[in-house]
């Protein structure tokens, strides 16, 4: 009976073992399956709601006082631009702050202190960073006064006219998007250029490859895939933000494009109108949204459903596109 009872001791605790570790799946699949209910759900009710509305005519105007001559050009055009410039603005300067961090400093209470500060930048709510972006890129600190005053610079044919302080334009609203999405990035590229193996980075050293032909040709590719994740993450979360665009006096309603392009053909015609939609002022669909869905008039909440539609293709494609830049880099990765 001794010889048995350690056998039927851990039999019964092996069974709770698999019973725990079943229930933990059953909890999980759960989980899993209720959040995408949830998300059918909300879609479904989009979309019923959306239905009849969503045309291309609904595409191609402009806002309205009337709910069936509403349009989202300008805060497609509005969304496509700040998003466009916000990742001009983040990716490298994100990339290069965490290889700096990862490659080049040496772990020390500098280094300490950094990432300290960039976790908790990470969760600072947005409407801080409106606030910041408010002061600094808007007002200029108010050191030019309450008037705006306008520089001049001649490039080739092209004169640009650069208000200072910047006001509410496209690049006040990228800058301060930058600086949300930032701490993101930076975090998200540091896990990944961890996540490649020493061992790559000792055989290129071995076959006498400087530090940065080292970080250039064997470390960067290896953990560009991890990057552009992280990315995605942060630009996904720039194209719906609201309150930081509301703060720094993005308008609810405007009348033109940023540039005055309305169409790839607007683009083509007139290349050097890119250059002025930085200083345009602009709005973005969910600021759109947010005006639509608090308007008395019923019908608005169609347009508002129609409008969330665009935004999540959109945000689809914007996706897509870079998951797949993101799978073709991952393909020639060969460890």
């Amino acid at each position: 009976m001794s010889l048995n009872q350690p056998d039927a001791e851990f039999e019964s605790h092996l069974a709770f073992r698999n019973f725990l570790g079943k229930a933990f799946g059953i909890v999980c699949m759960v989980s899993t399956w209720f959040s995408i209910g949830a998300l059918v759900v909300l879609l479904a009710s989009v979309s019923w709601q959306a239905s009849g509305w969503l045309n291309w005519s609904f595409i191609t105007n402009y806002d309205s006082r009337h709910p069936e001559q509403a349009g989202v050009l300008a805060g497609l055009w509005g969304s496509l631009w700040l998003i466009f410039f916000t990742t001009i603005f983040t990716v490298p300067v994100g990339i290069g702050a965490a290889v700096y961090l990862e490659e080049y400093t040496q772990n020390g209470w500098i280094k300490r202190f950094i990432q300290v500060n960039l976790s908790n930048l990470a969760g600072v709510p947005s409407i801080v960073y409106g606030i910041l972006g408010l002061t600094v890129f808007v007002r200029m600190f108010g050191l030019f006064g309450t008037k705006e005053r306008v520089i001049e610079l001649s490039l080739f044919v092209l004169t640009l006219e650069i208000p200072v302080p910047f006001g509410t334009t496209v690049l006040s609203g990228a800058l301060t998007l930058s600086l949300l999405i930032l701490p993101v990035v930076i975090v998200a590229s540091q896990e990944s250029l961890r996540a490649v193996p020493s061992s790559i980075r000792h055989a290129s050293y071995a076959l006498a490859a400087t530090r940065w032909q080292t970080i250039r040709h064997q470390v960067l590719p290896s953990a560009l895939p991890g990057m552009l994740t992280g990315v995605i993450l942060a630009i996904s979360r720039a194209i719906g933000e609201t309150a930081p665009l509301v703060i720094i006096g993005a308008l609810t309603y405007v009348a033109a494009t940023p540039g005055d392009i309305e169409s790839p053909a607007d683009l083509l015609r007139n290349p050097g109108s890119v250059a002025e939609v930085p200083f345009s002022e602009f709005t973005t669909l969910p600021i759109q949204i947010f005006n639509w869905v608090k308007l008395p008039n019923s019908d608005f909440q169609h347009v508002a459903a129609a409008s969330i539609l665009v935004l999540l293709i959109f945000l689809l494609v914007l996706n897509g596109v870079v998951i797949y830049v993101r799978n073709r880099f991952q393909k020639n990765v060969r460890w």
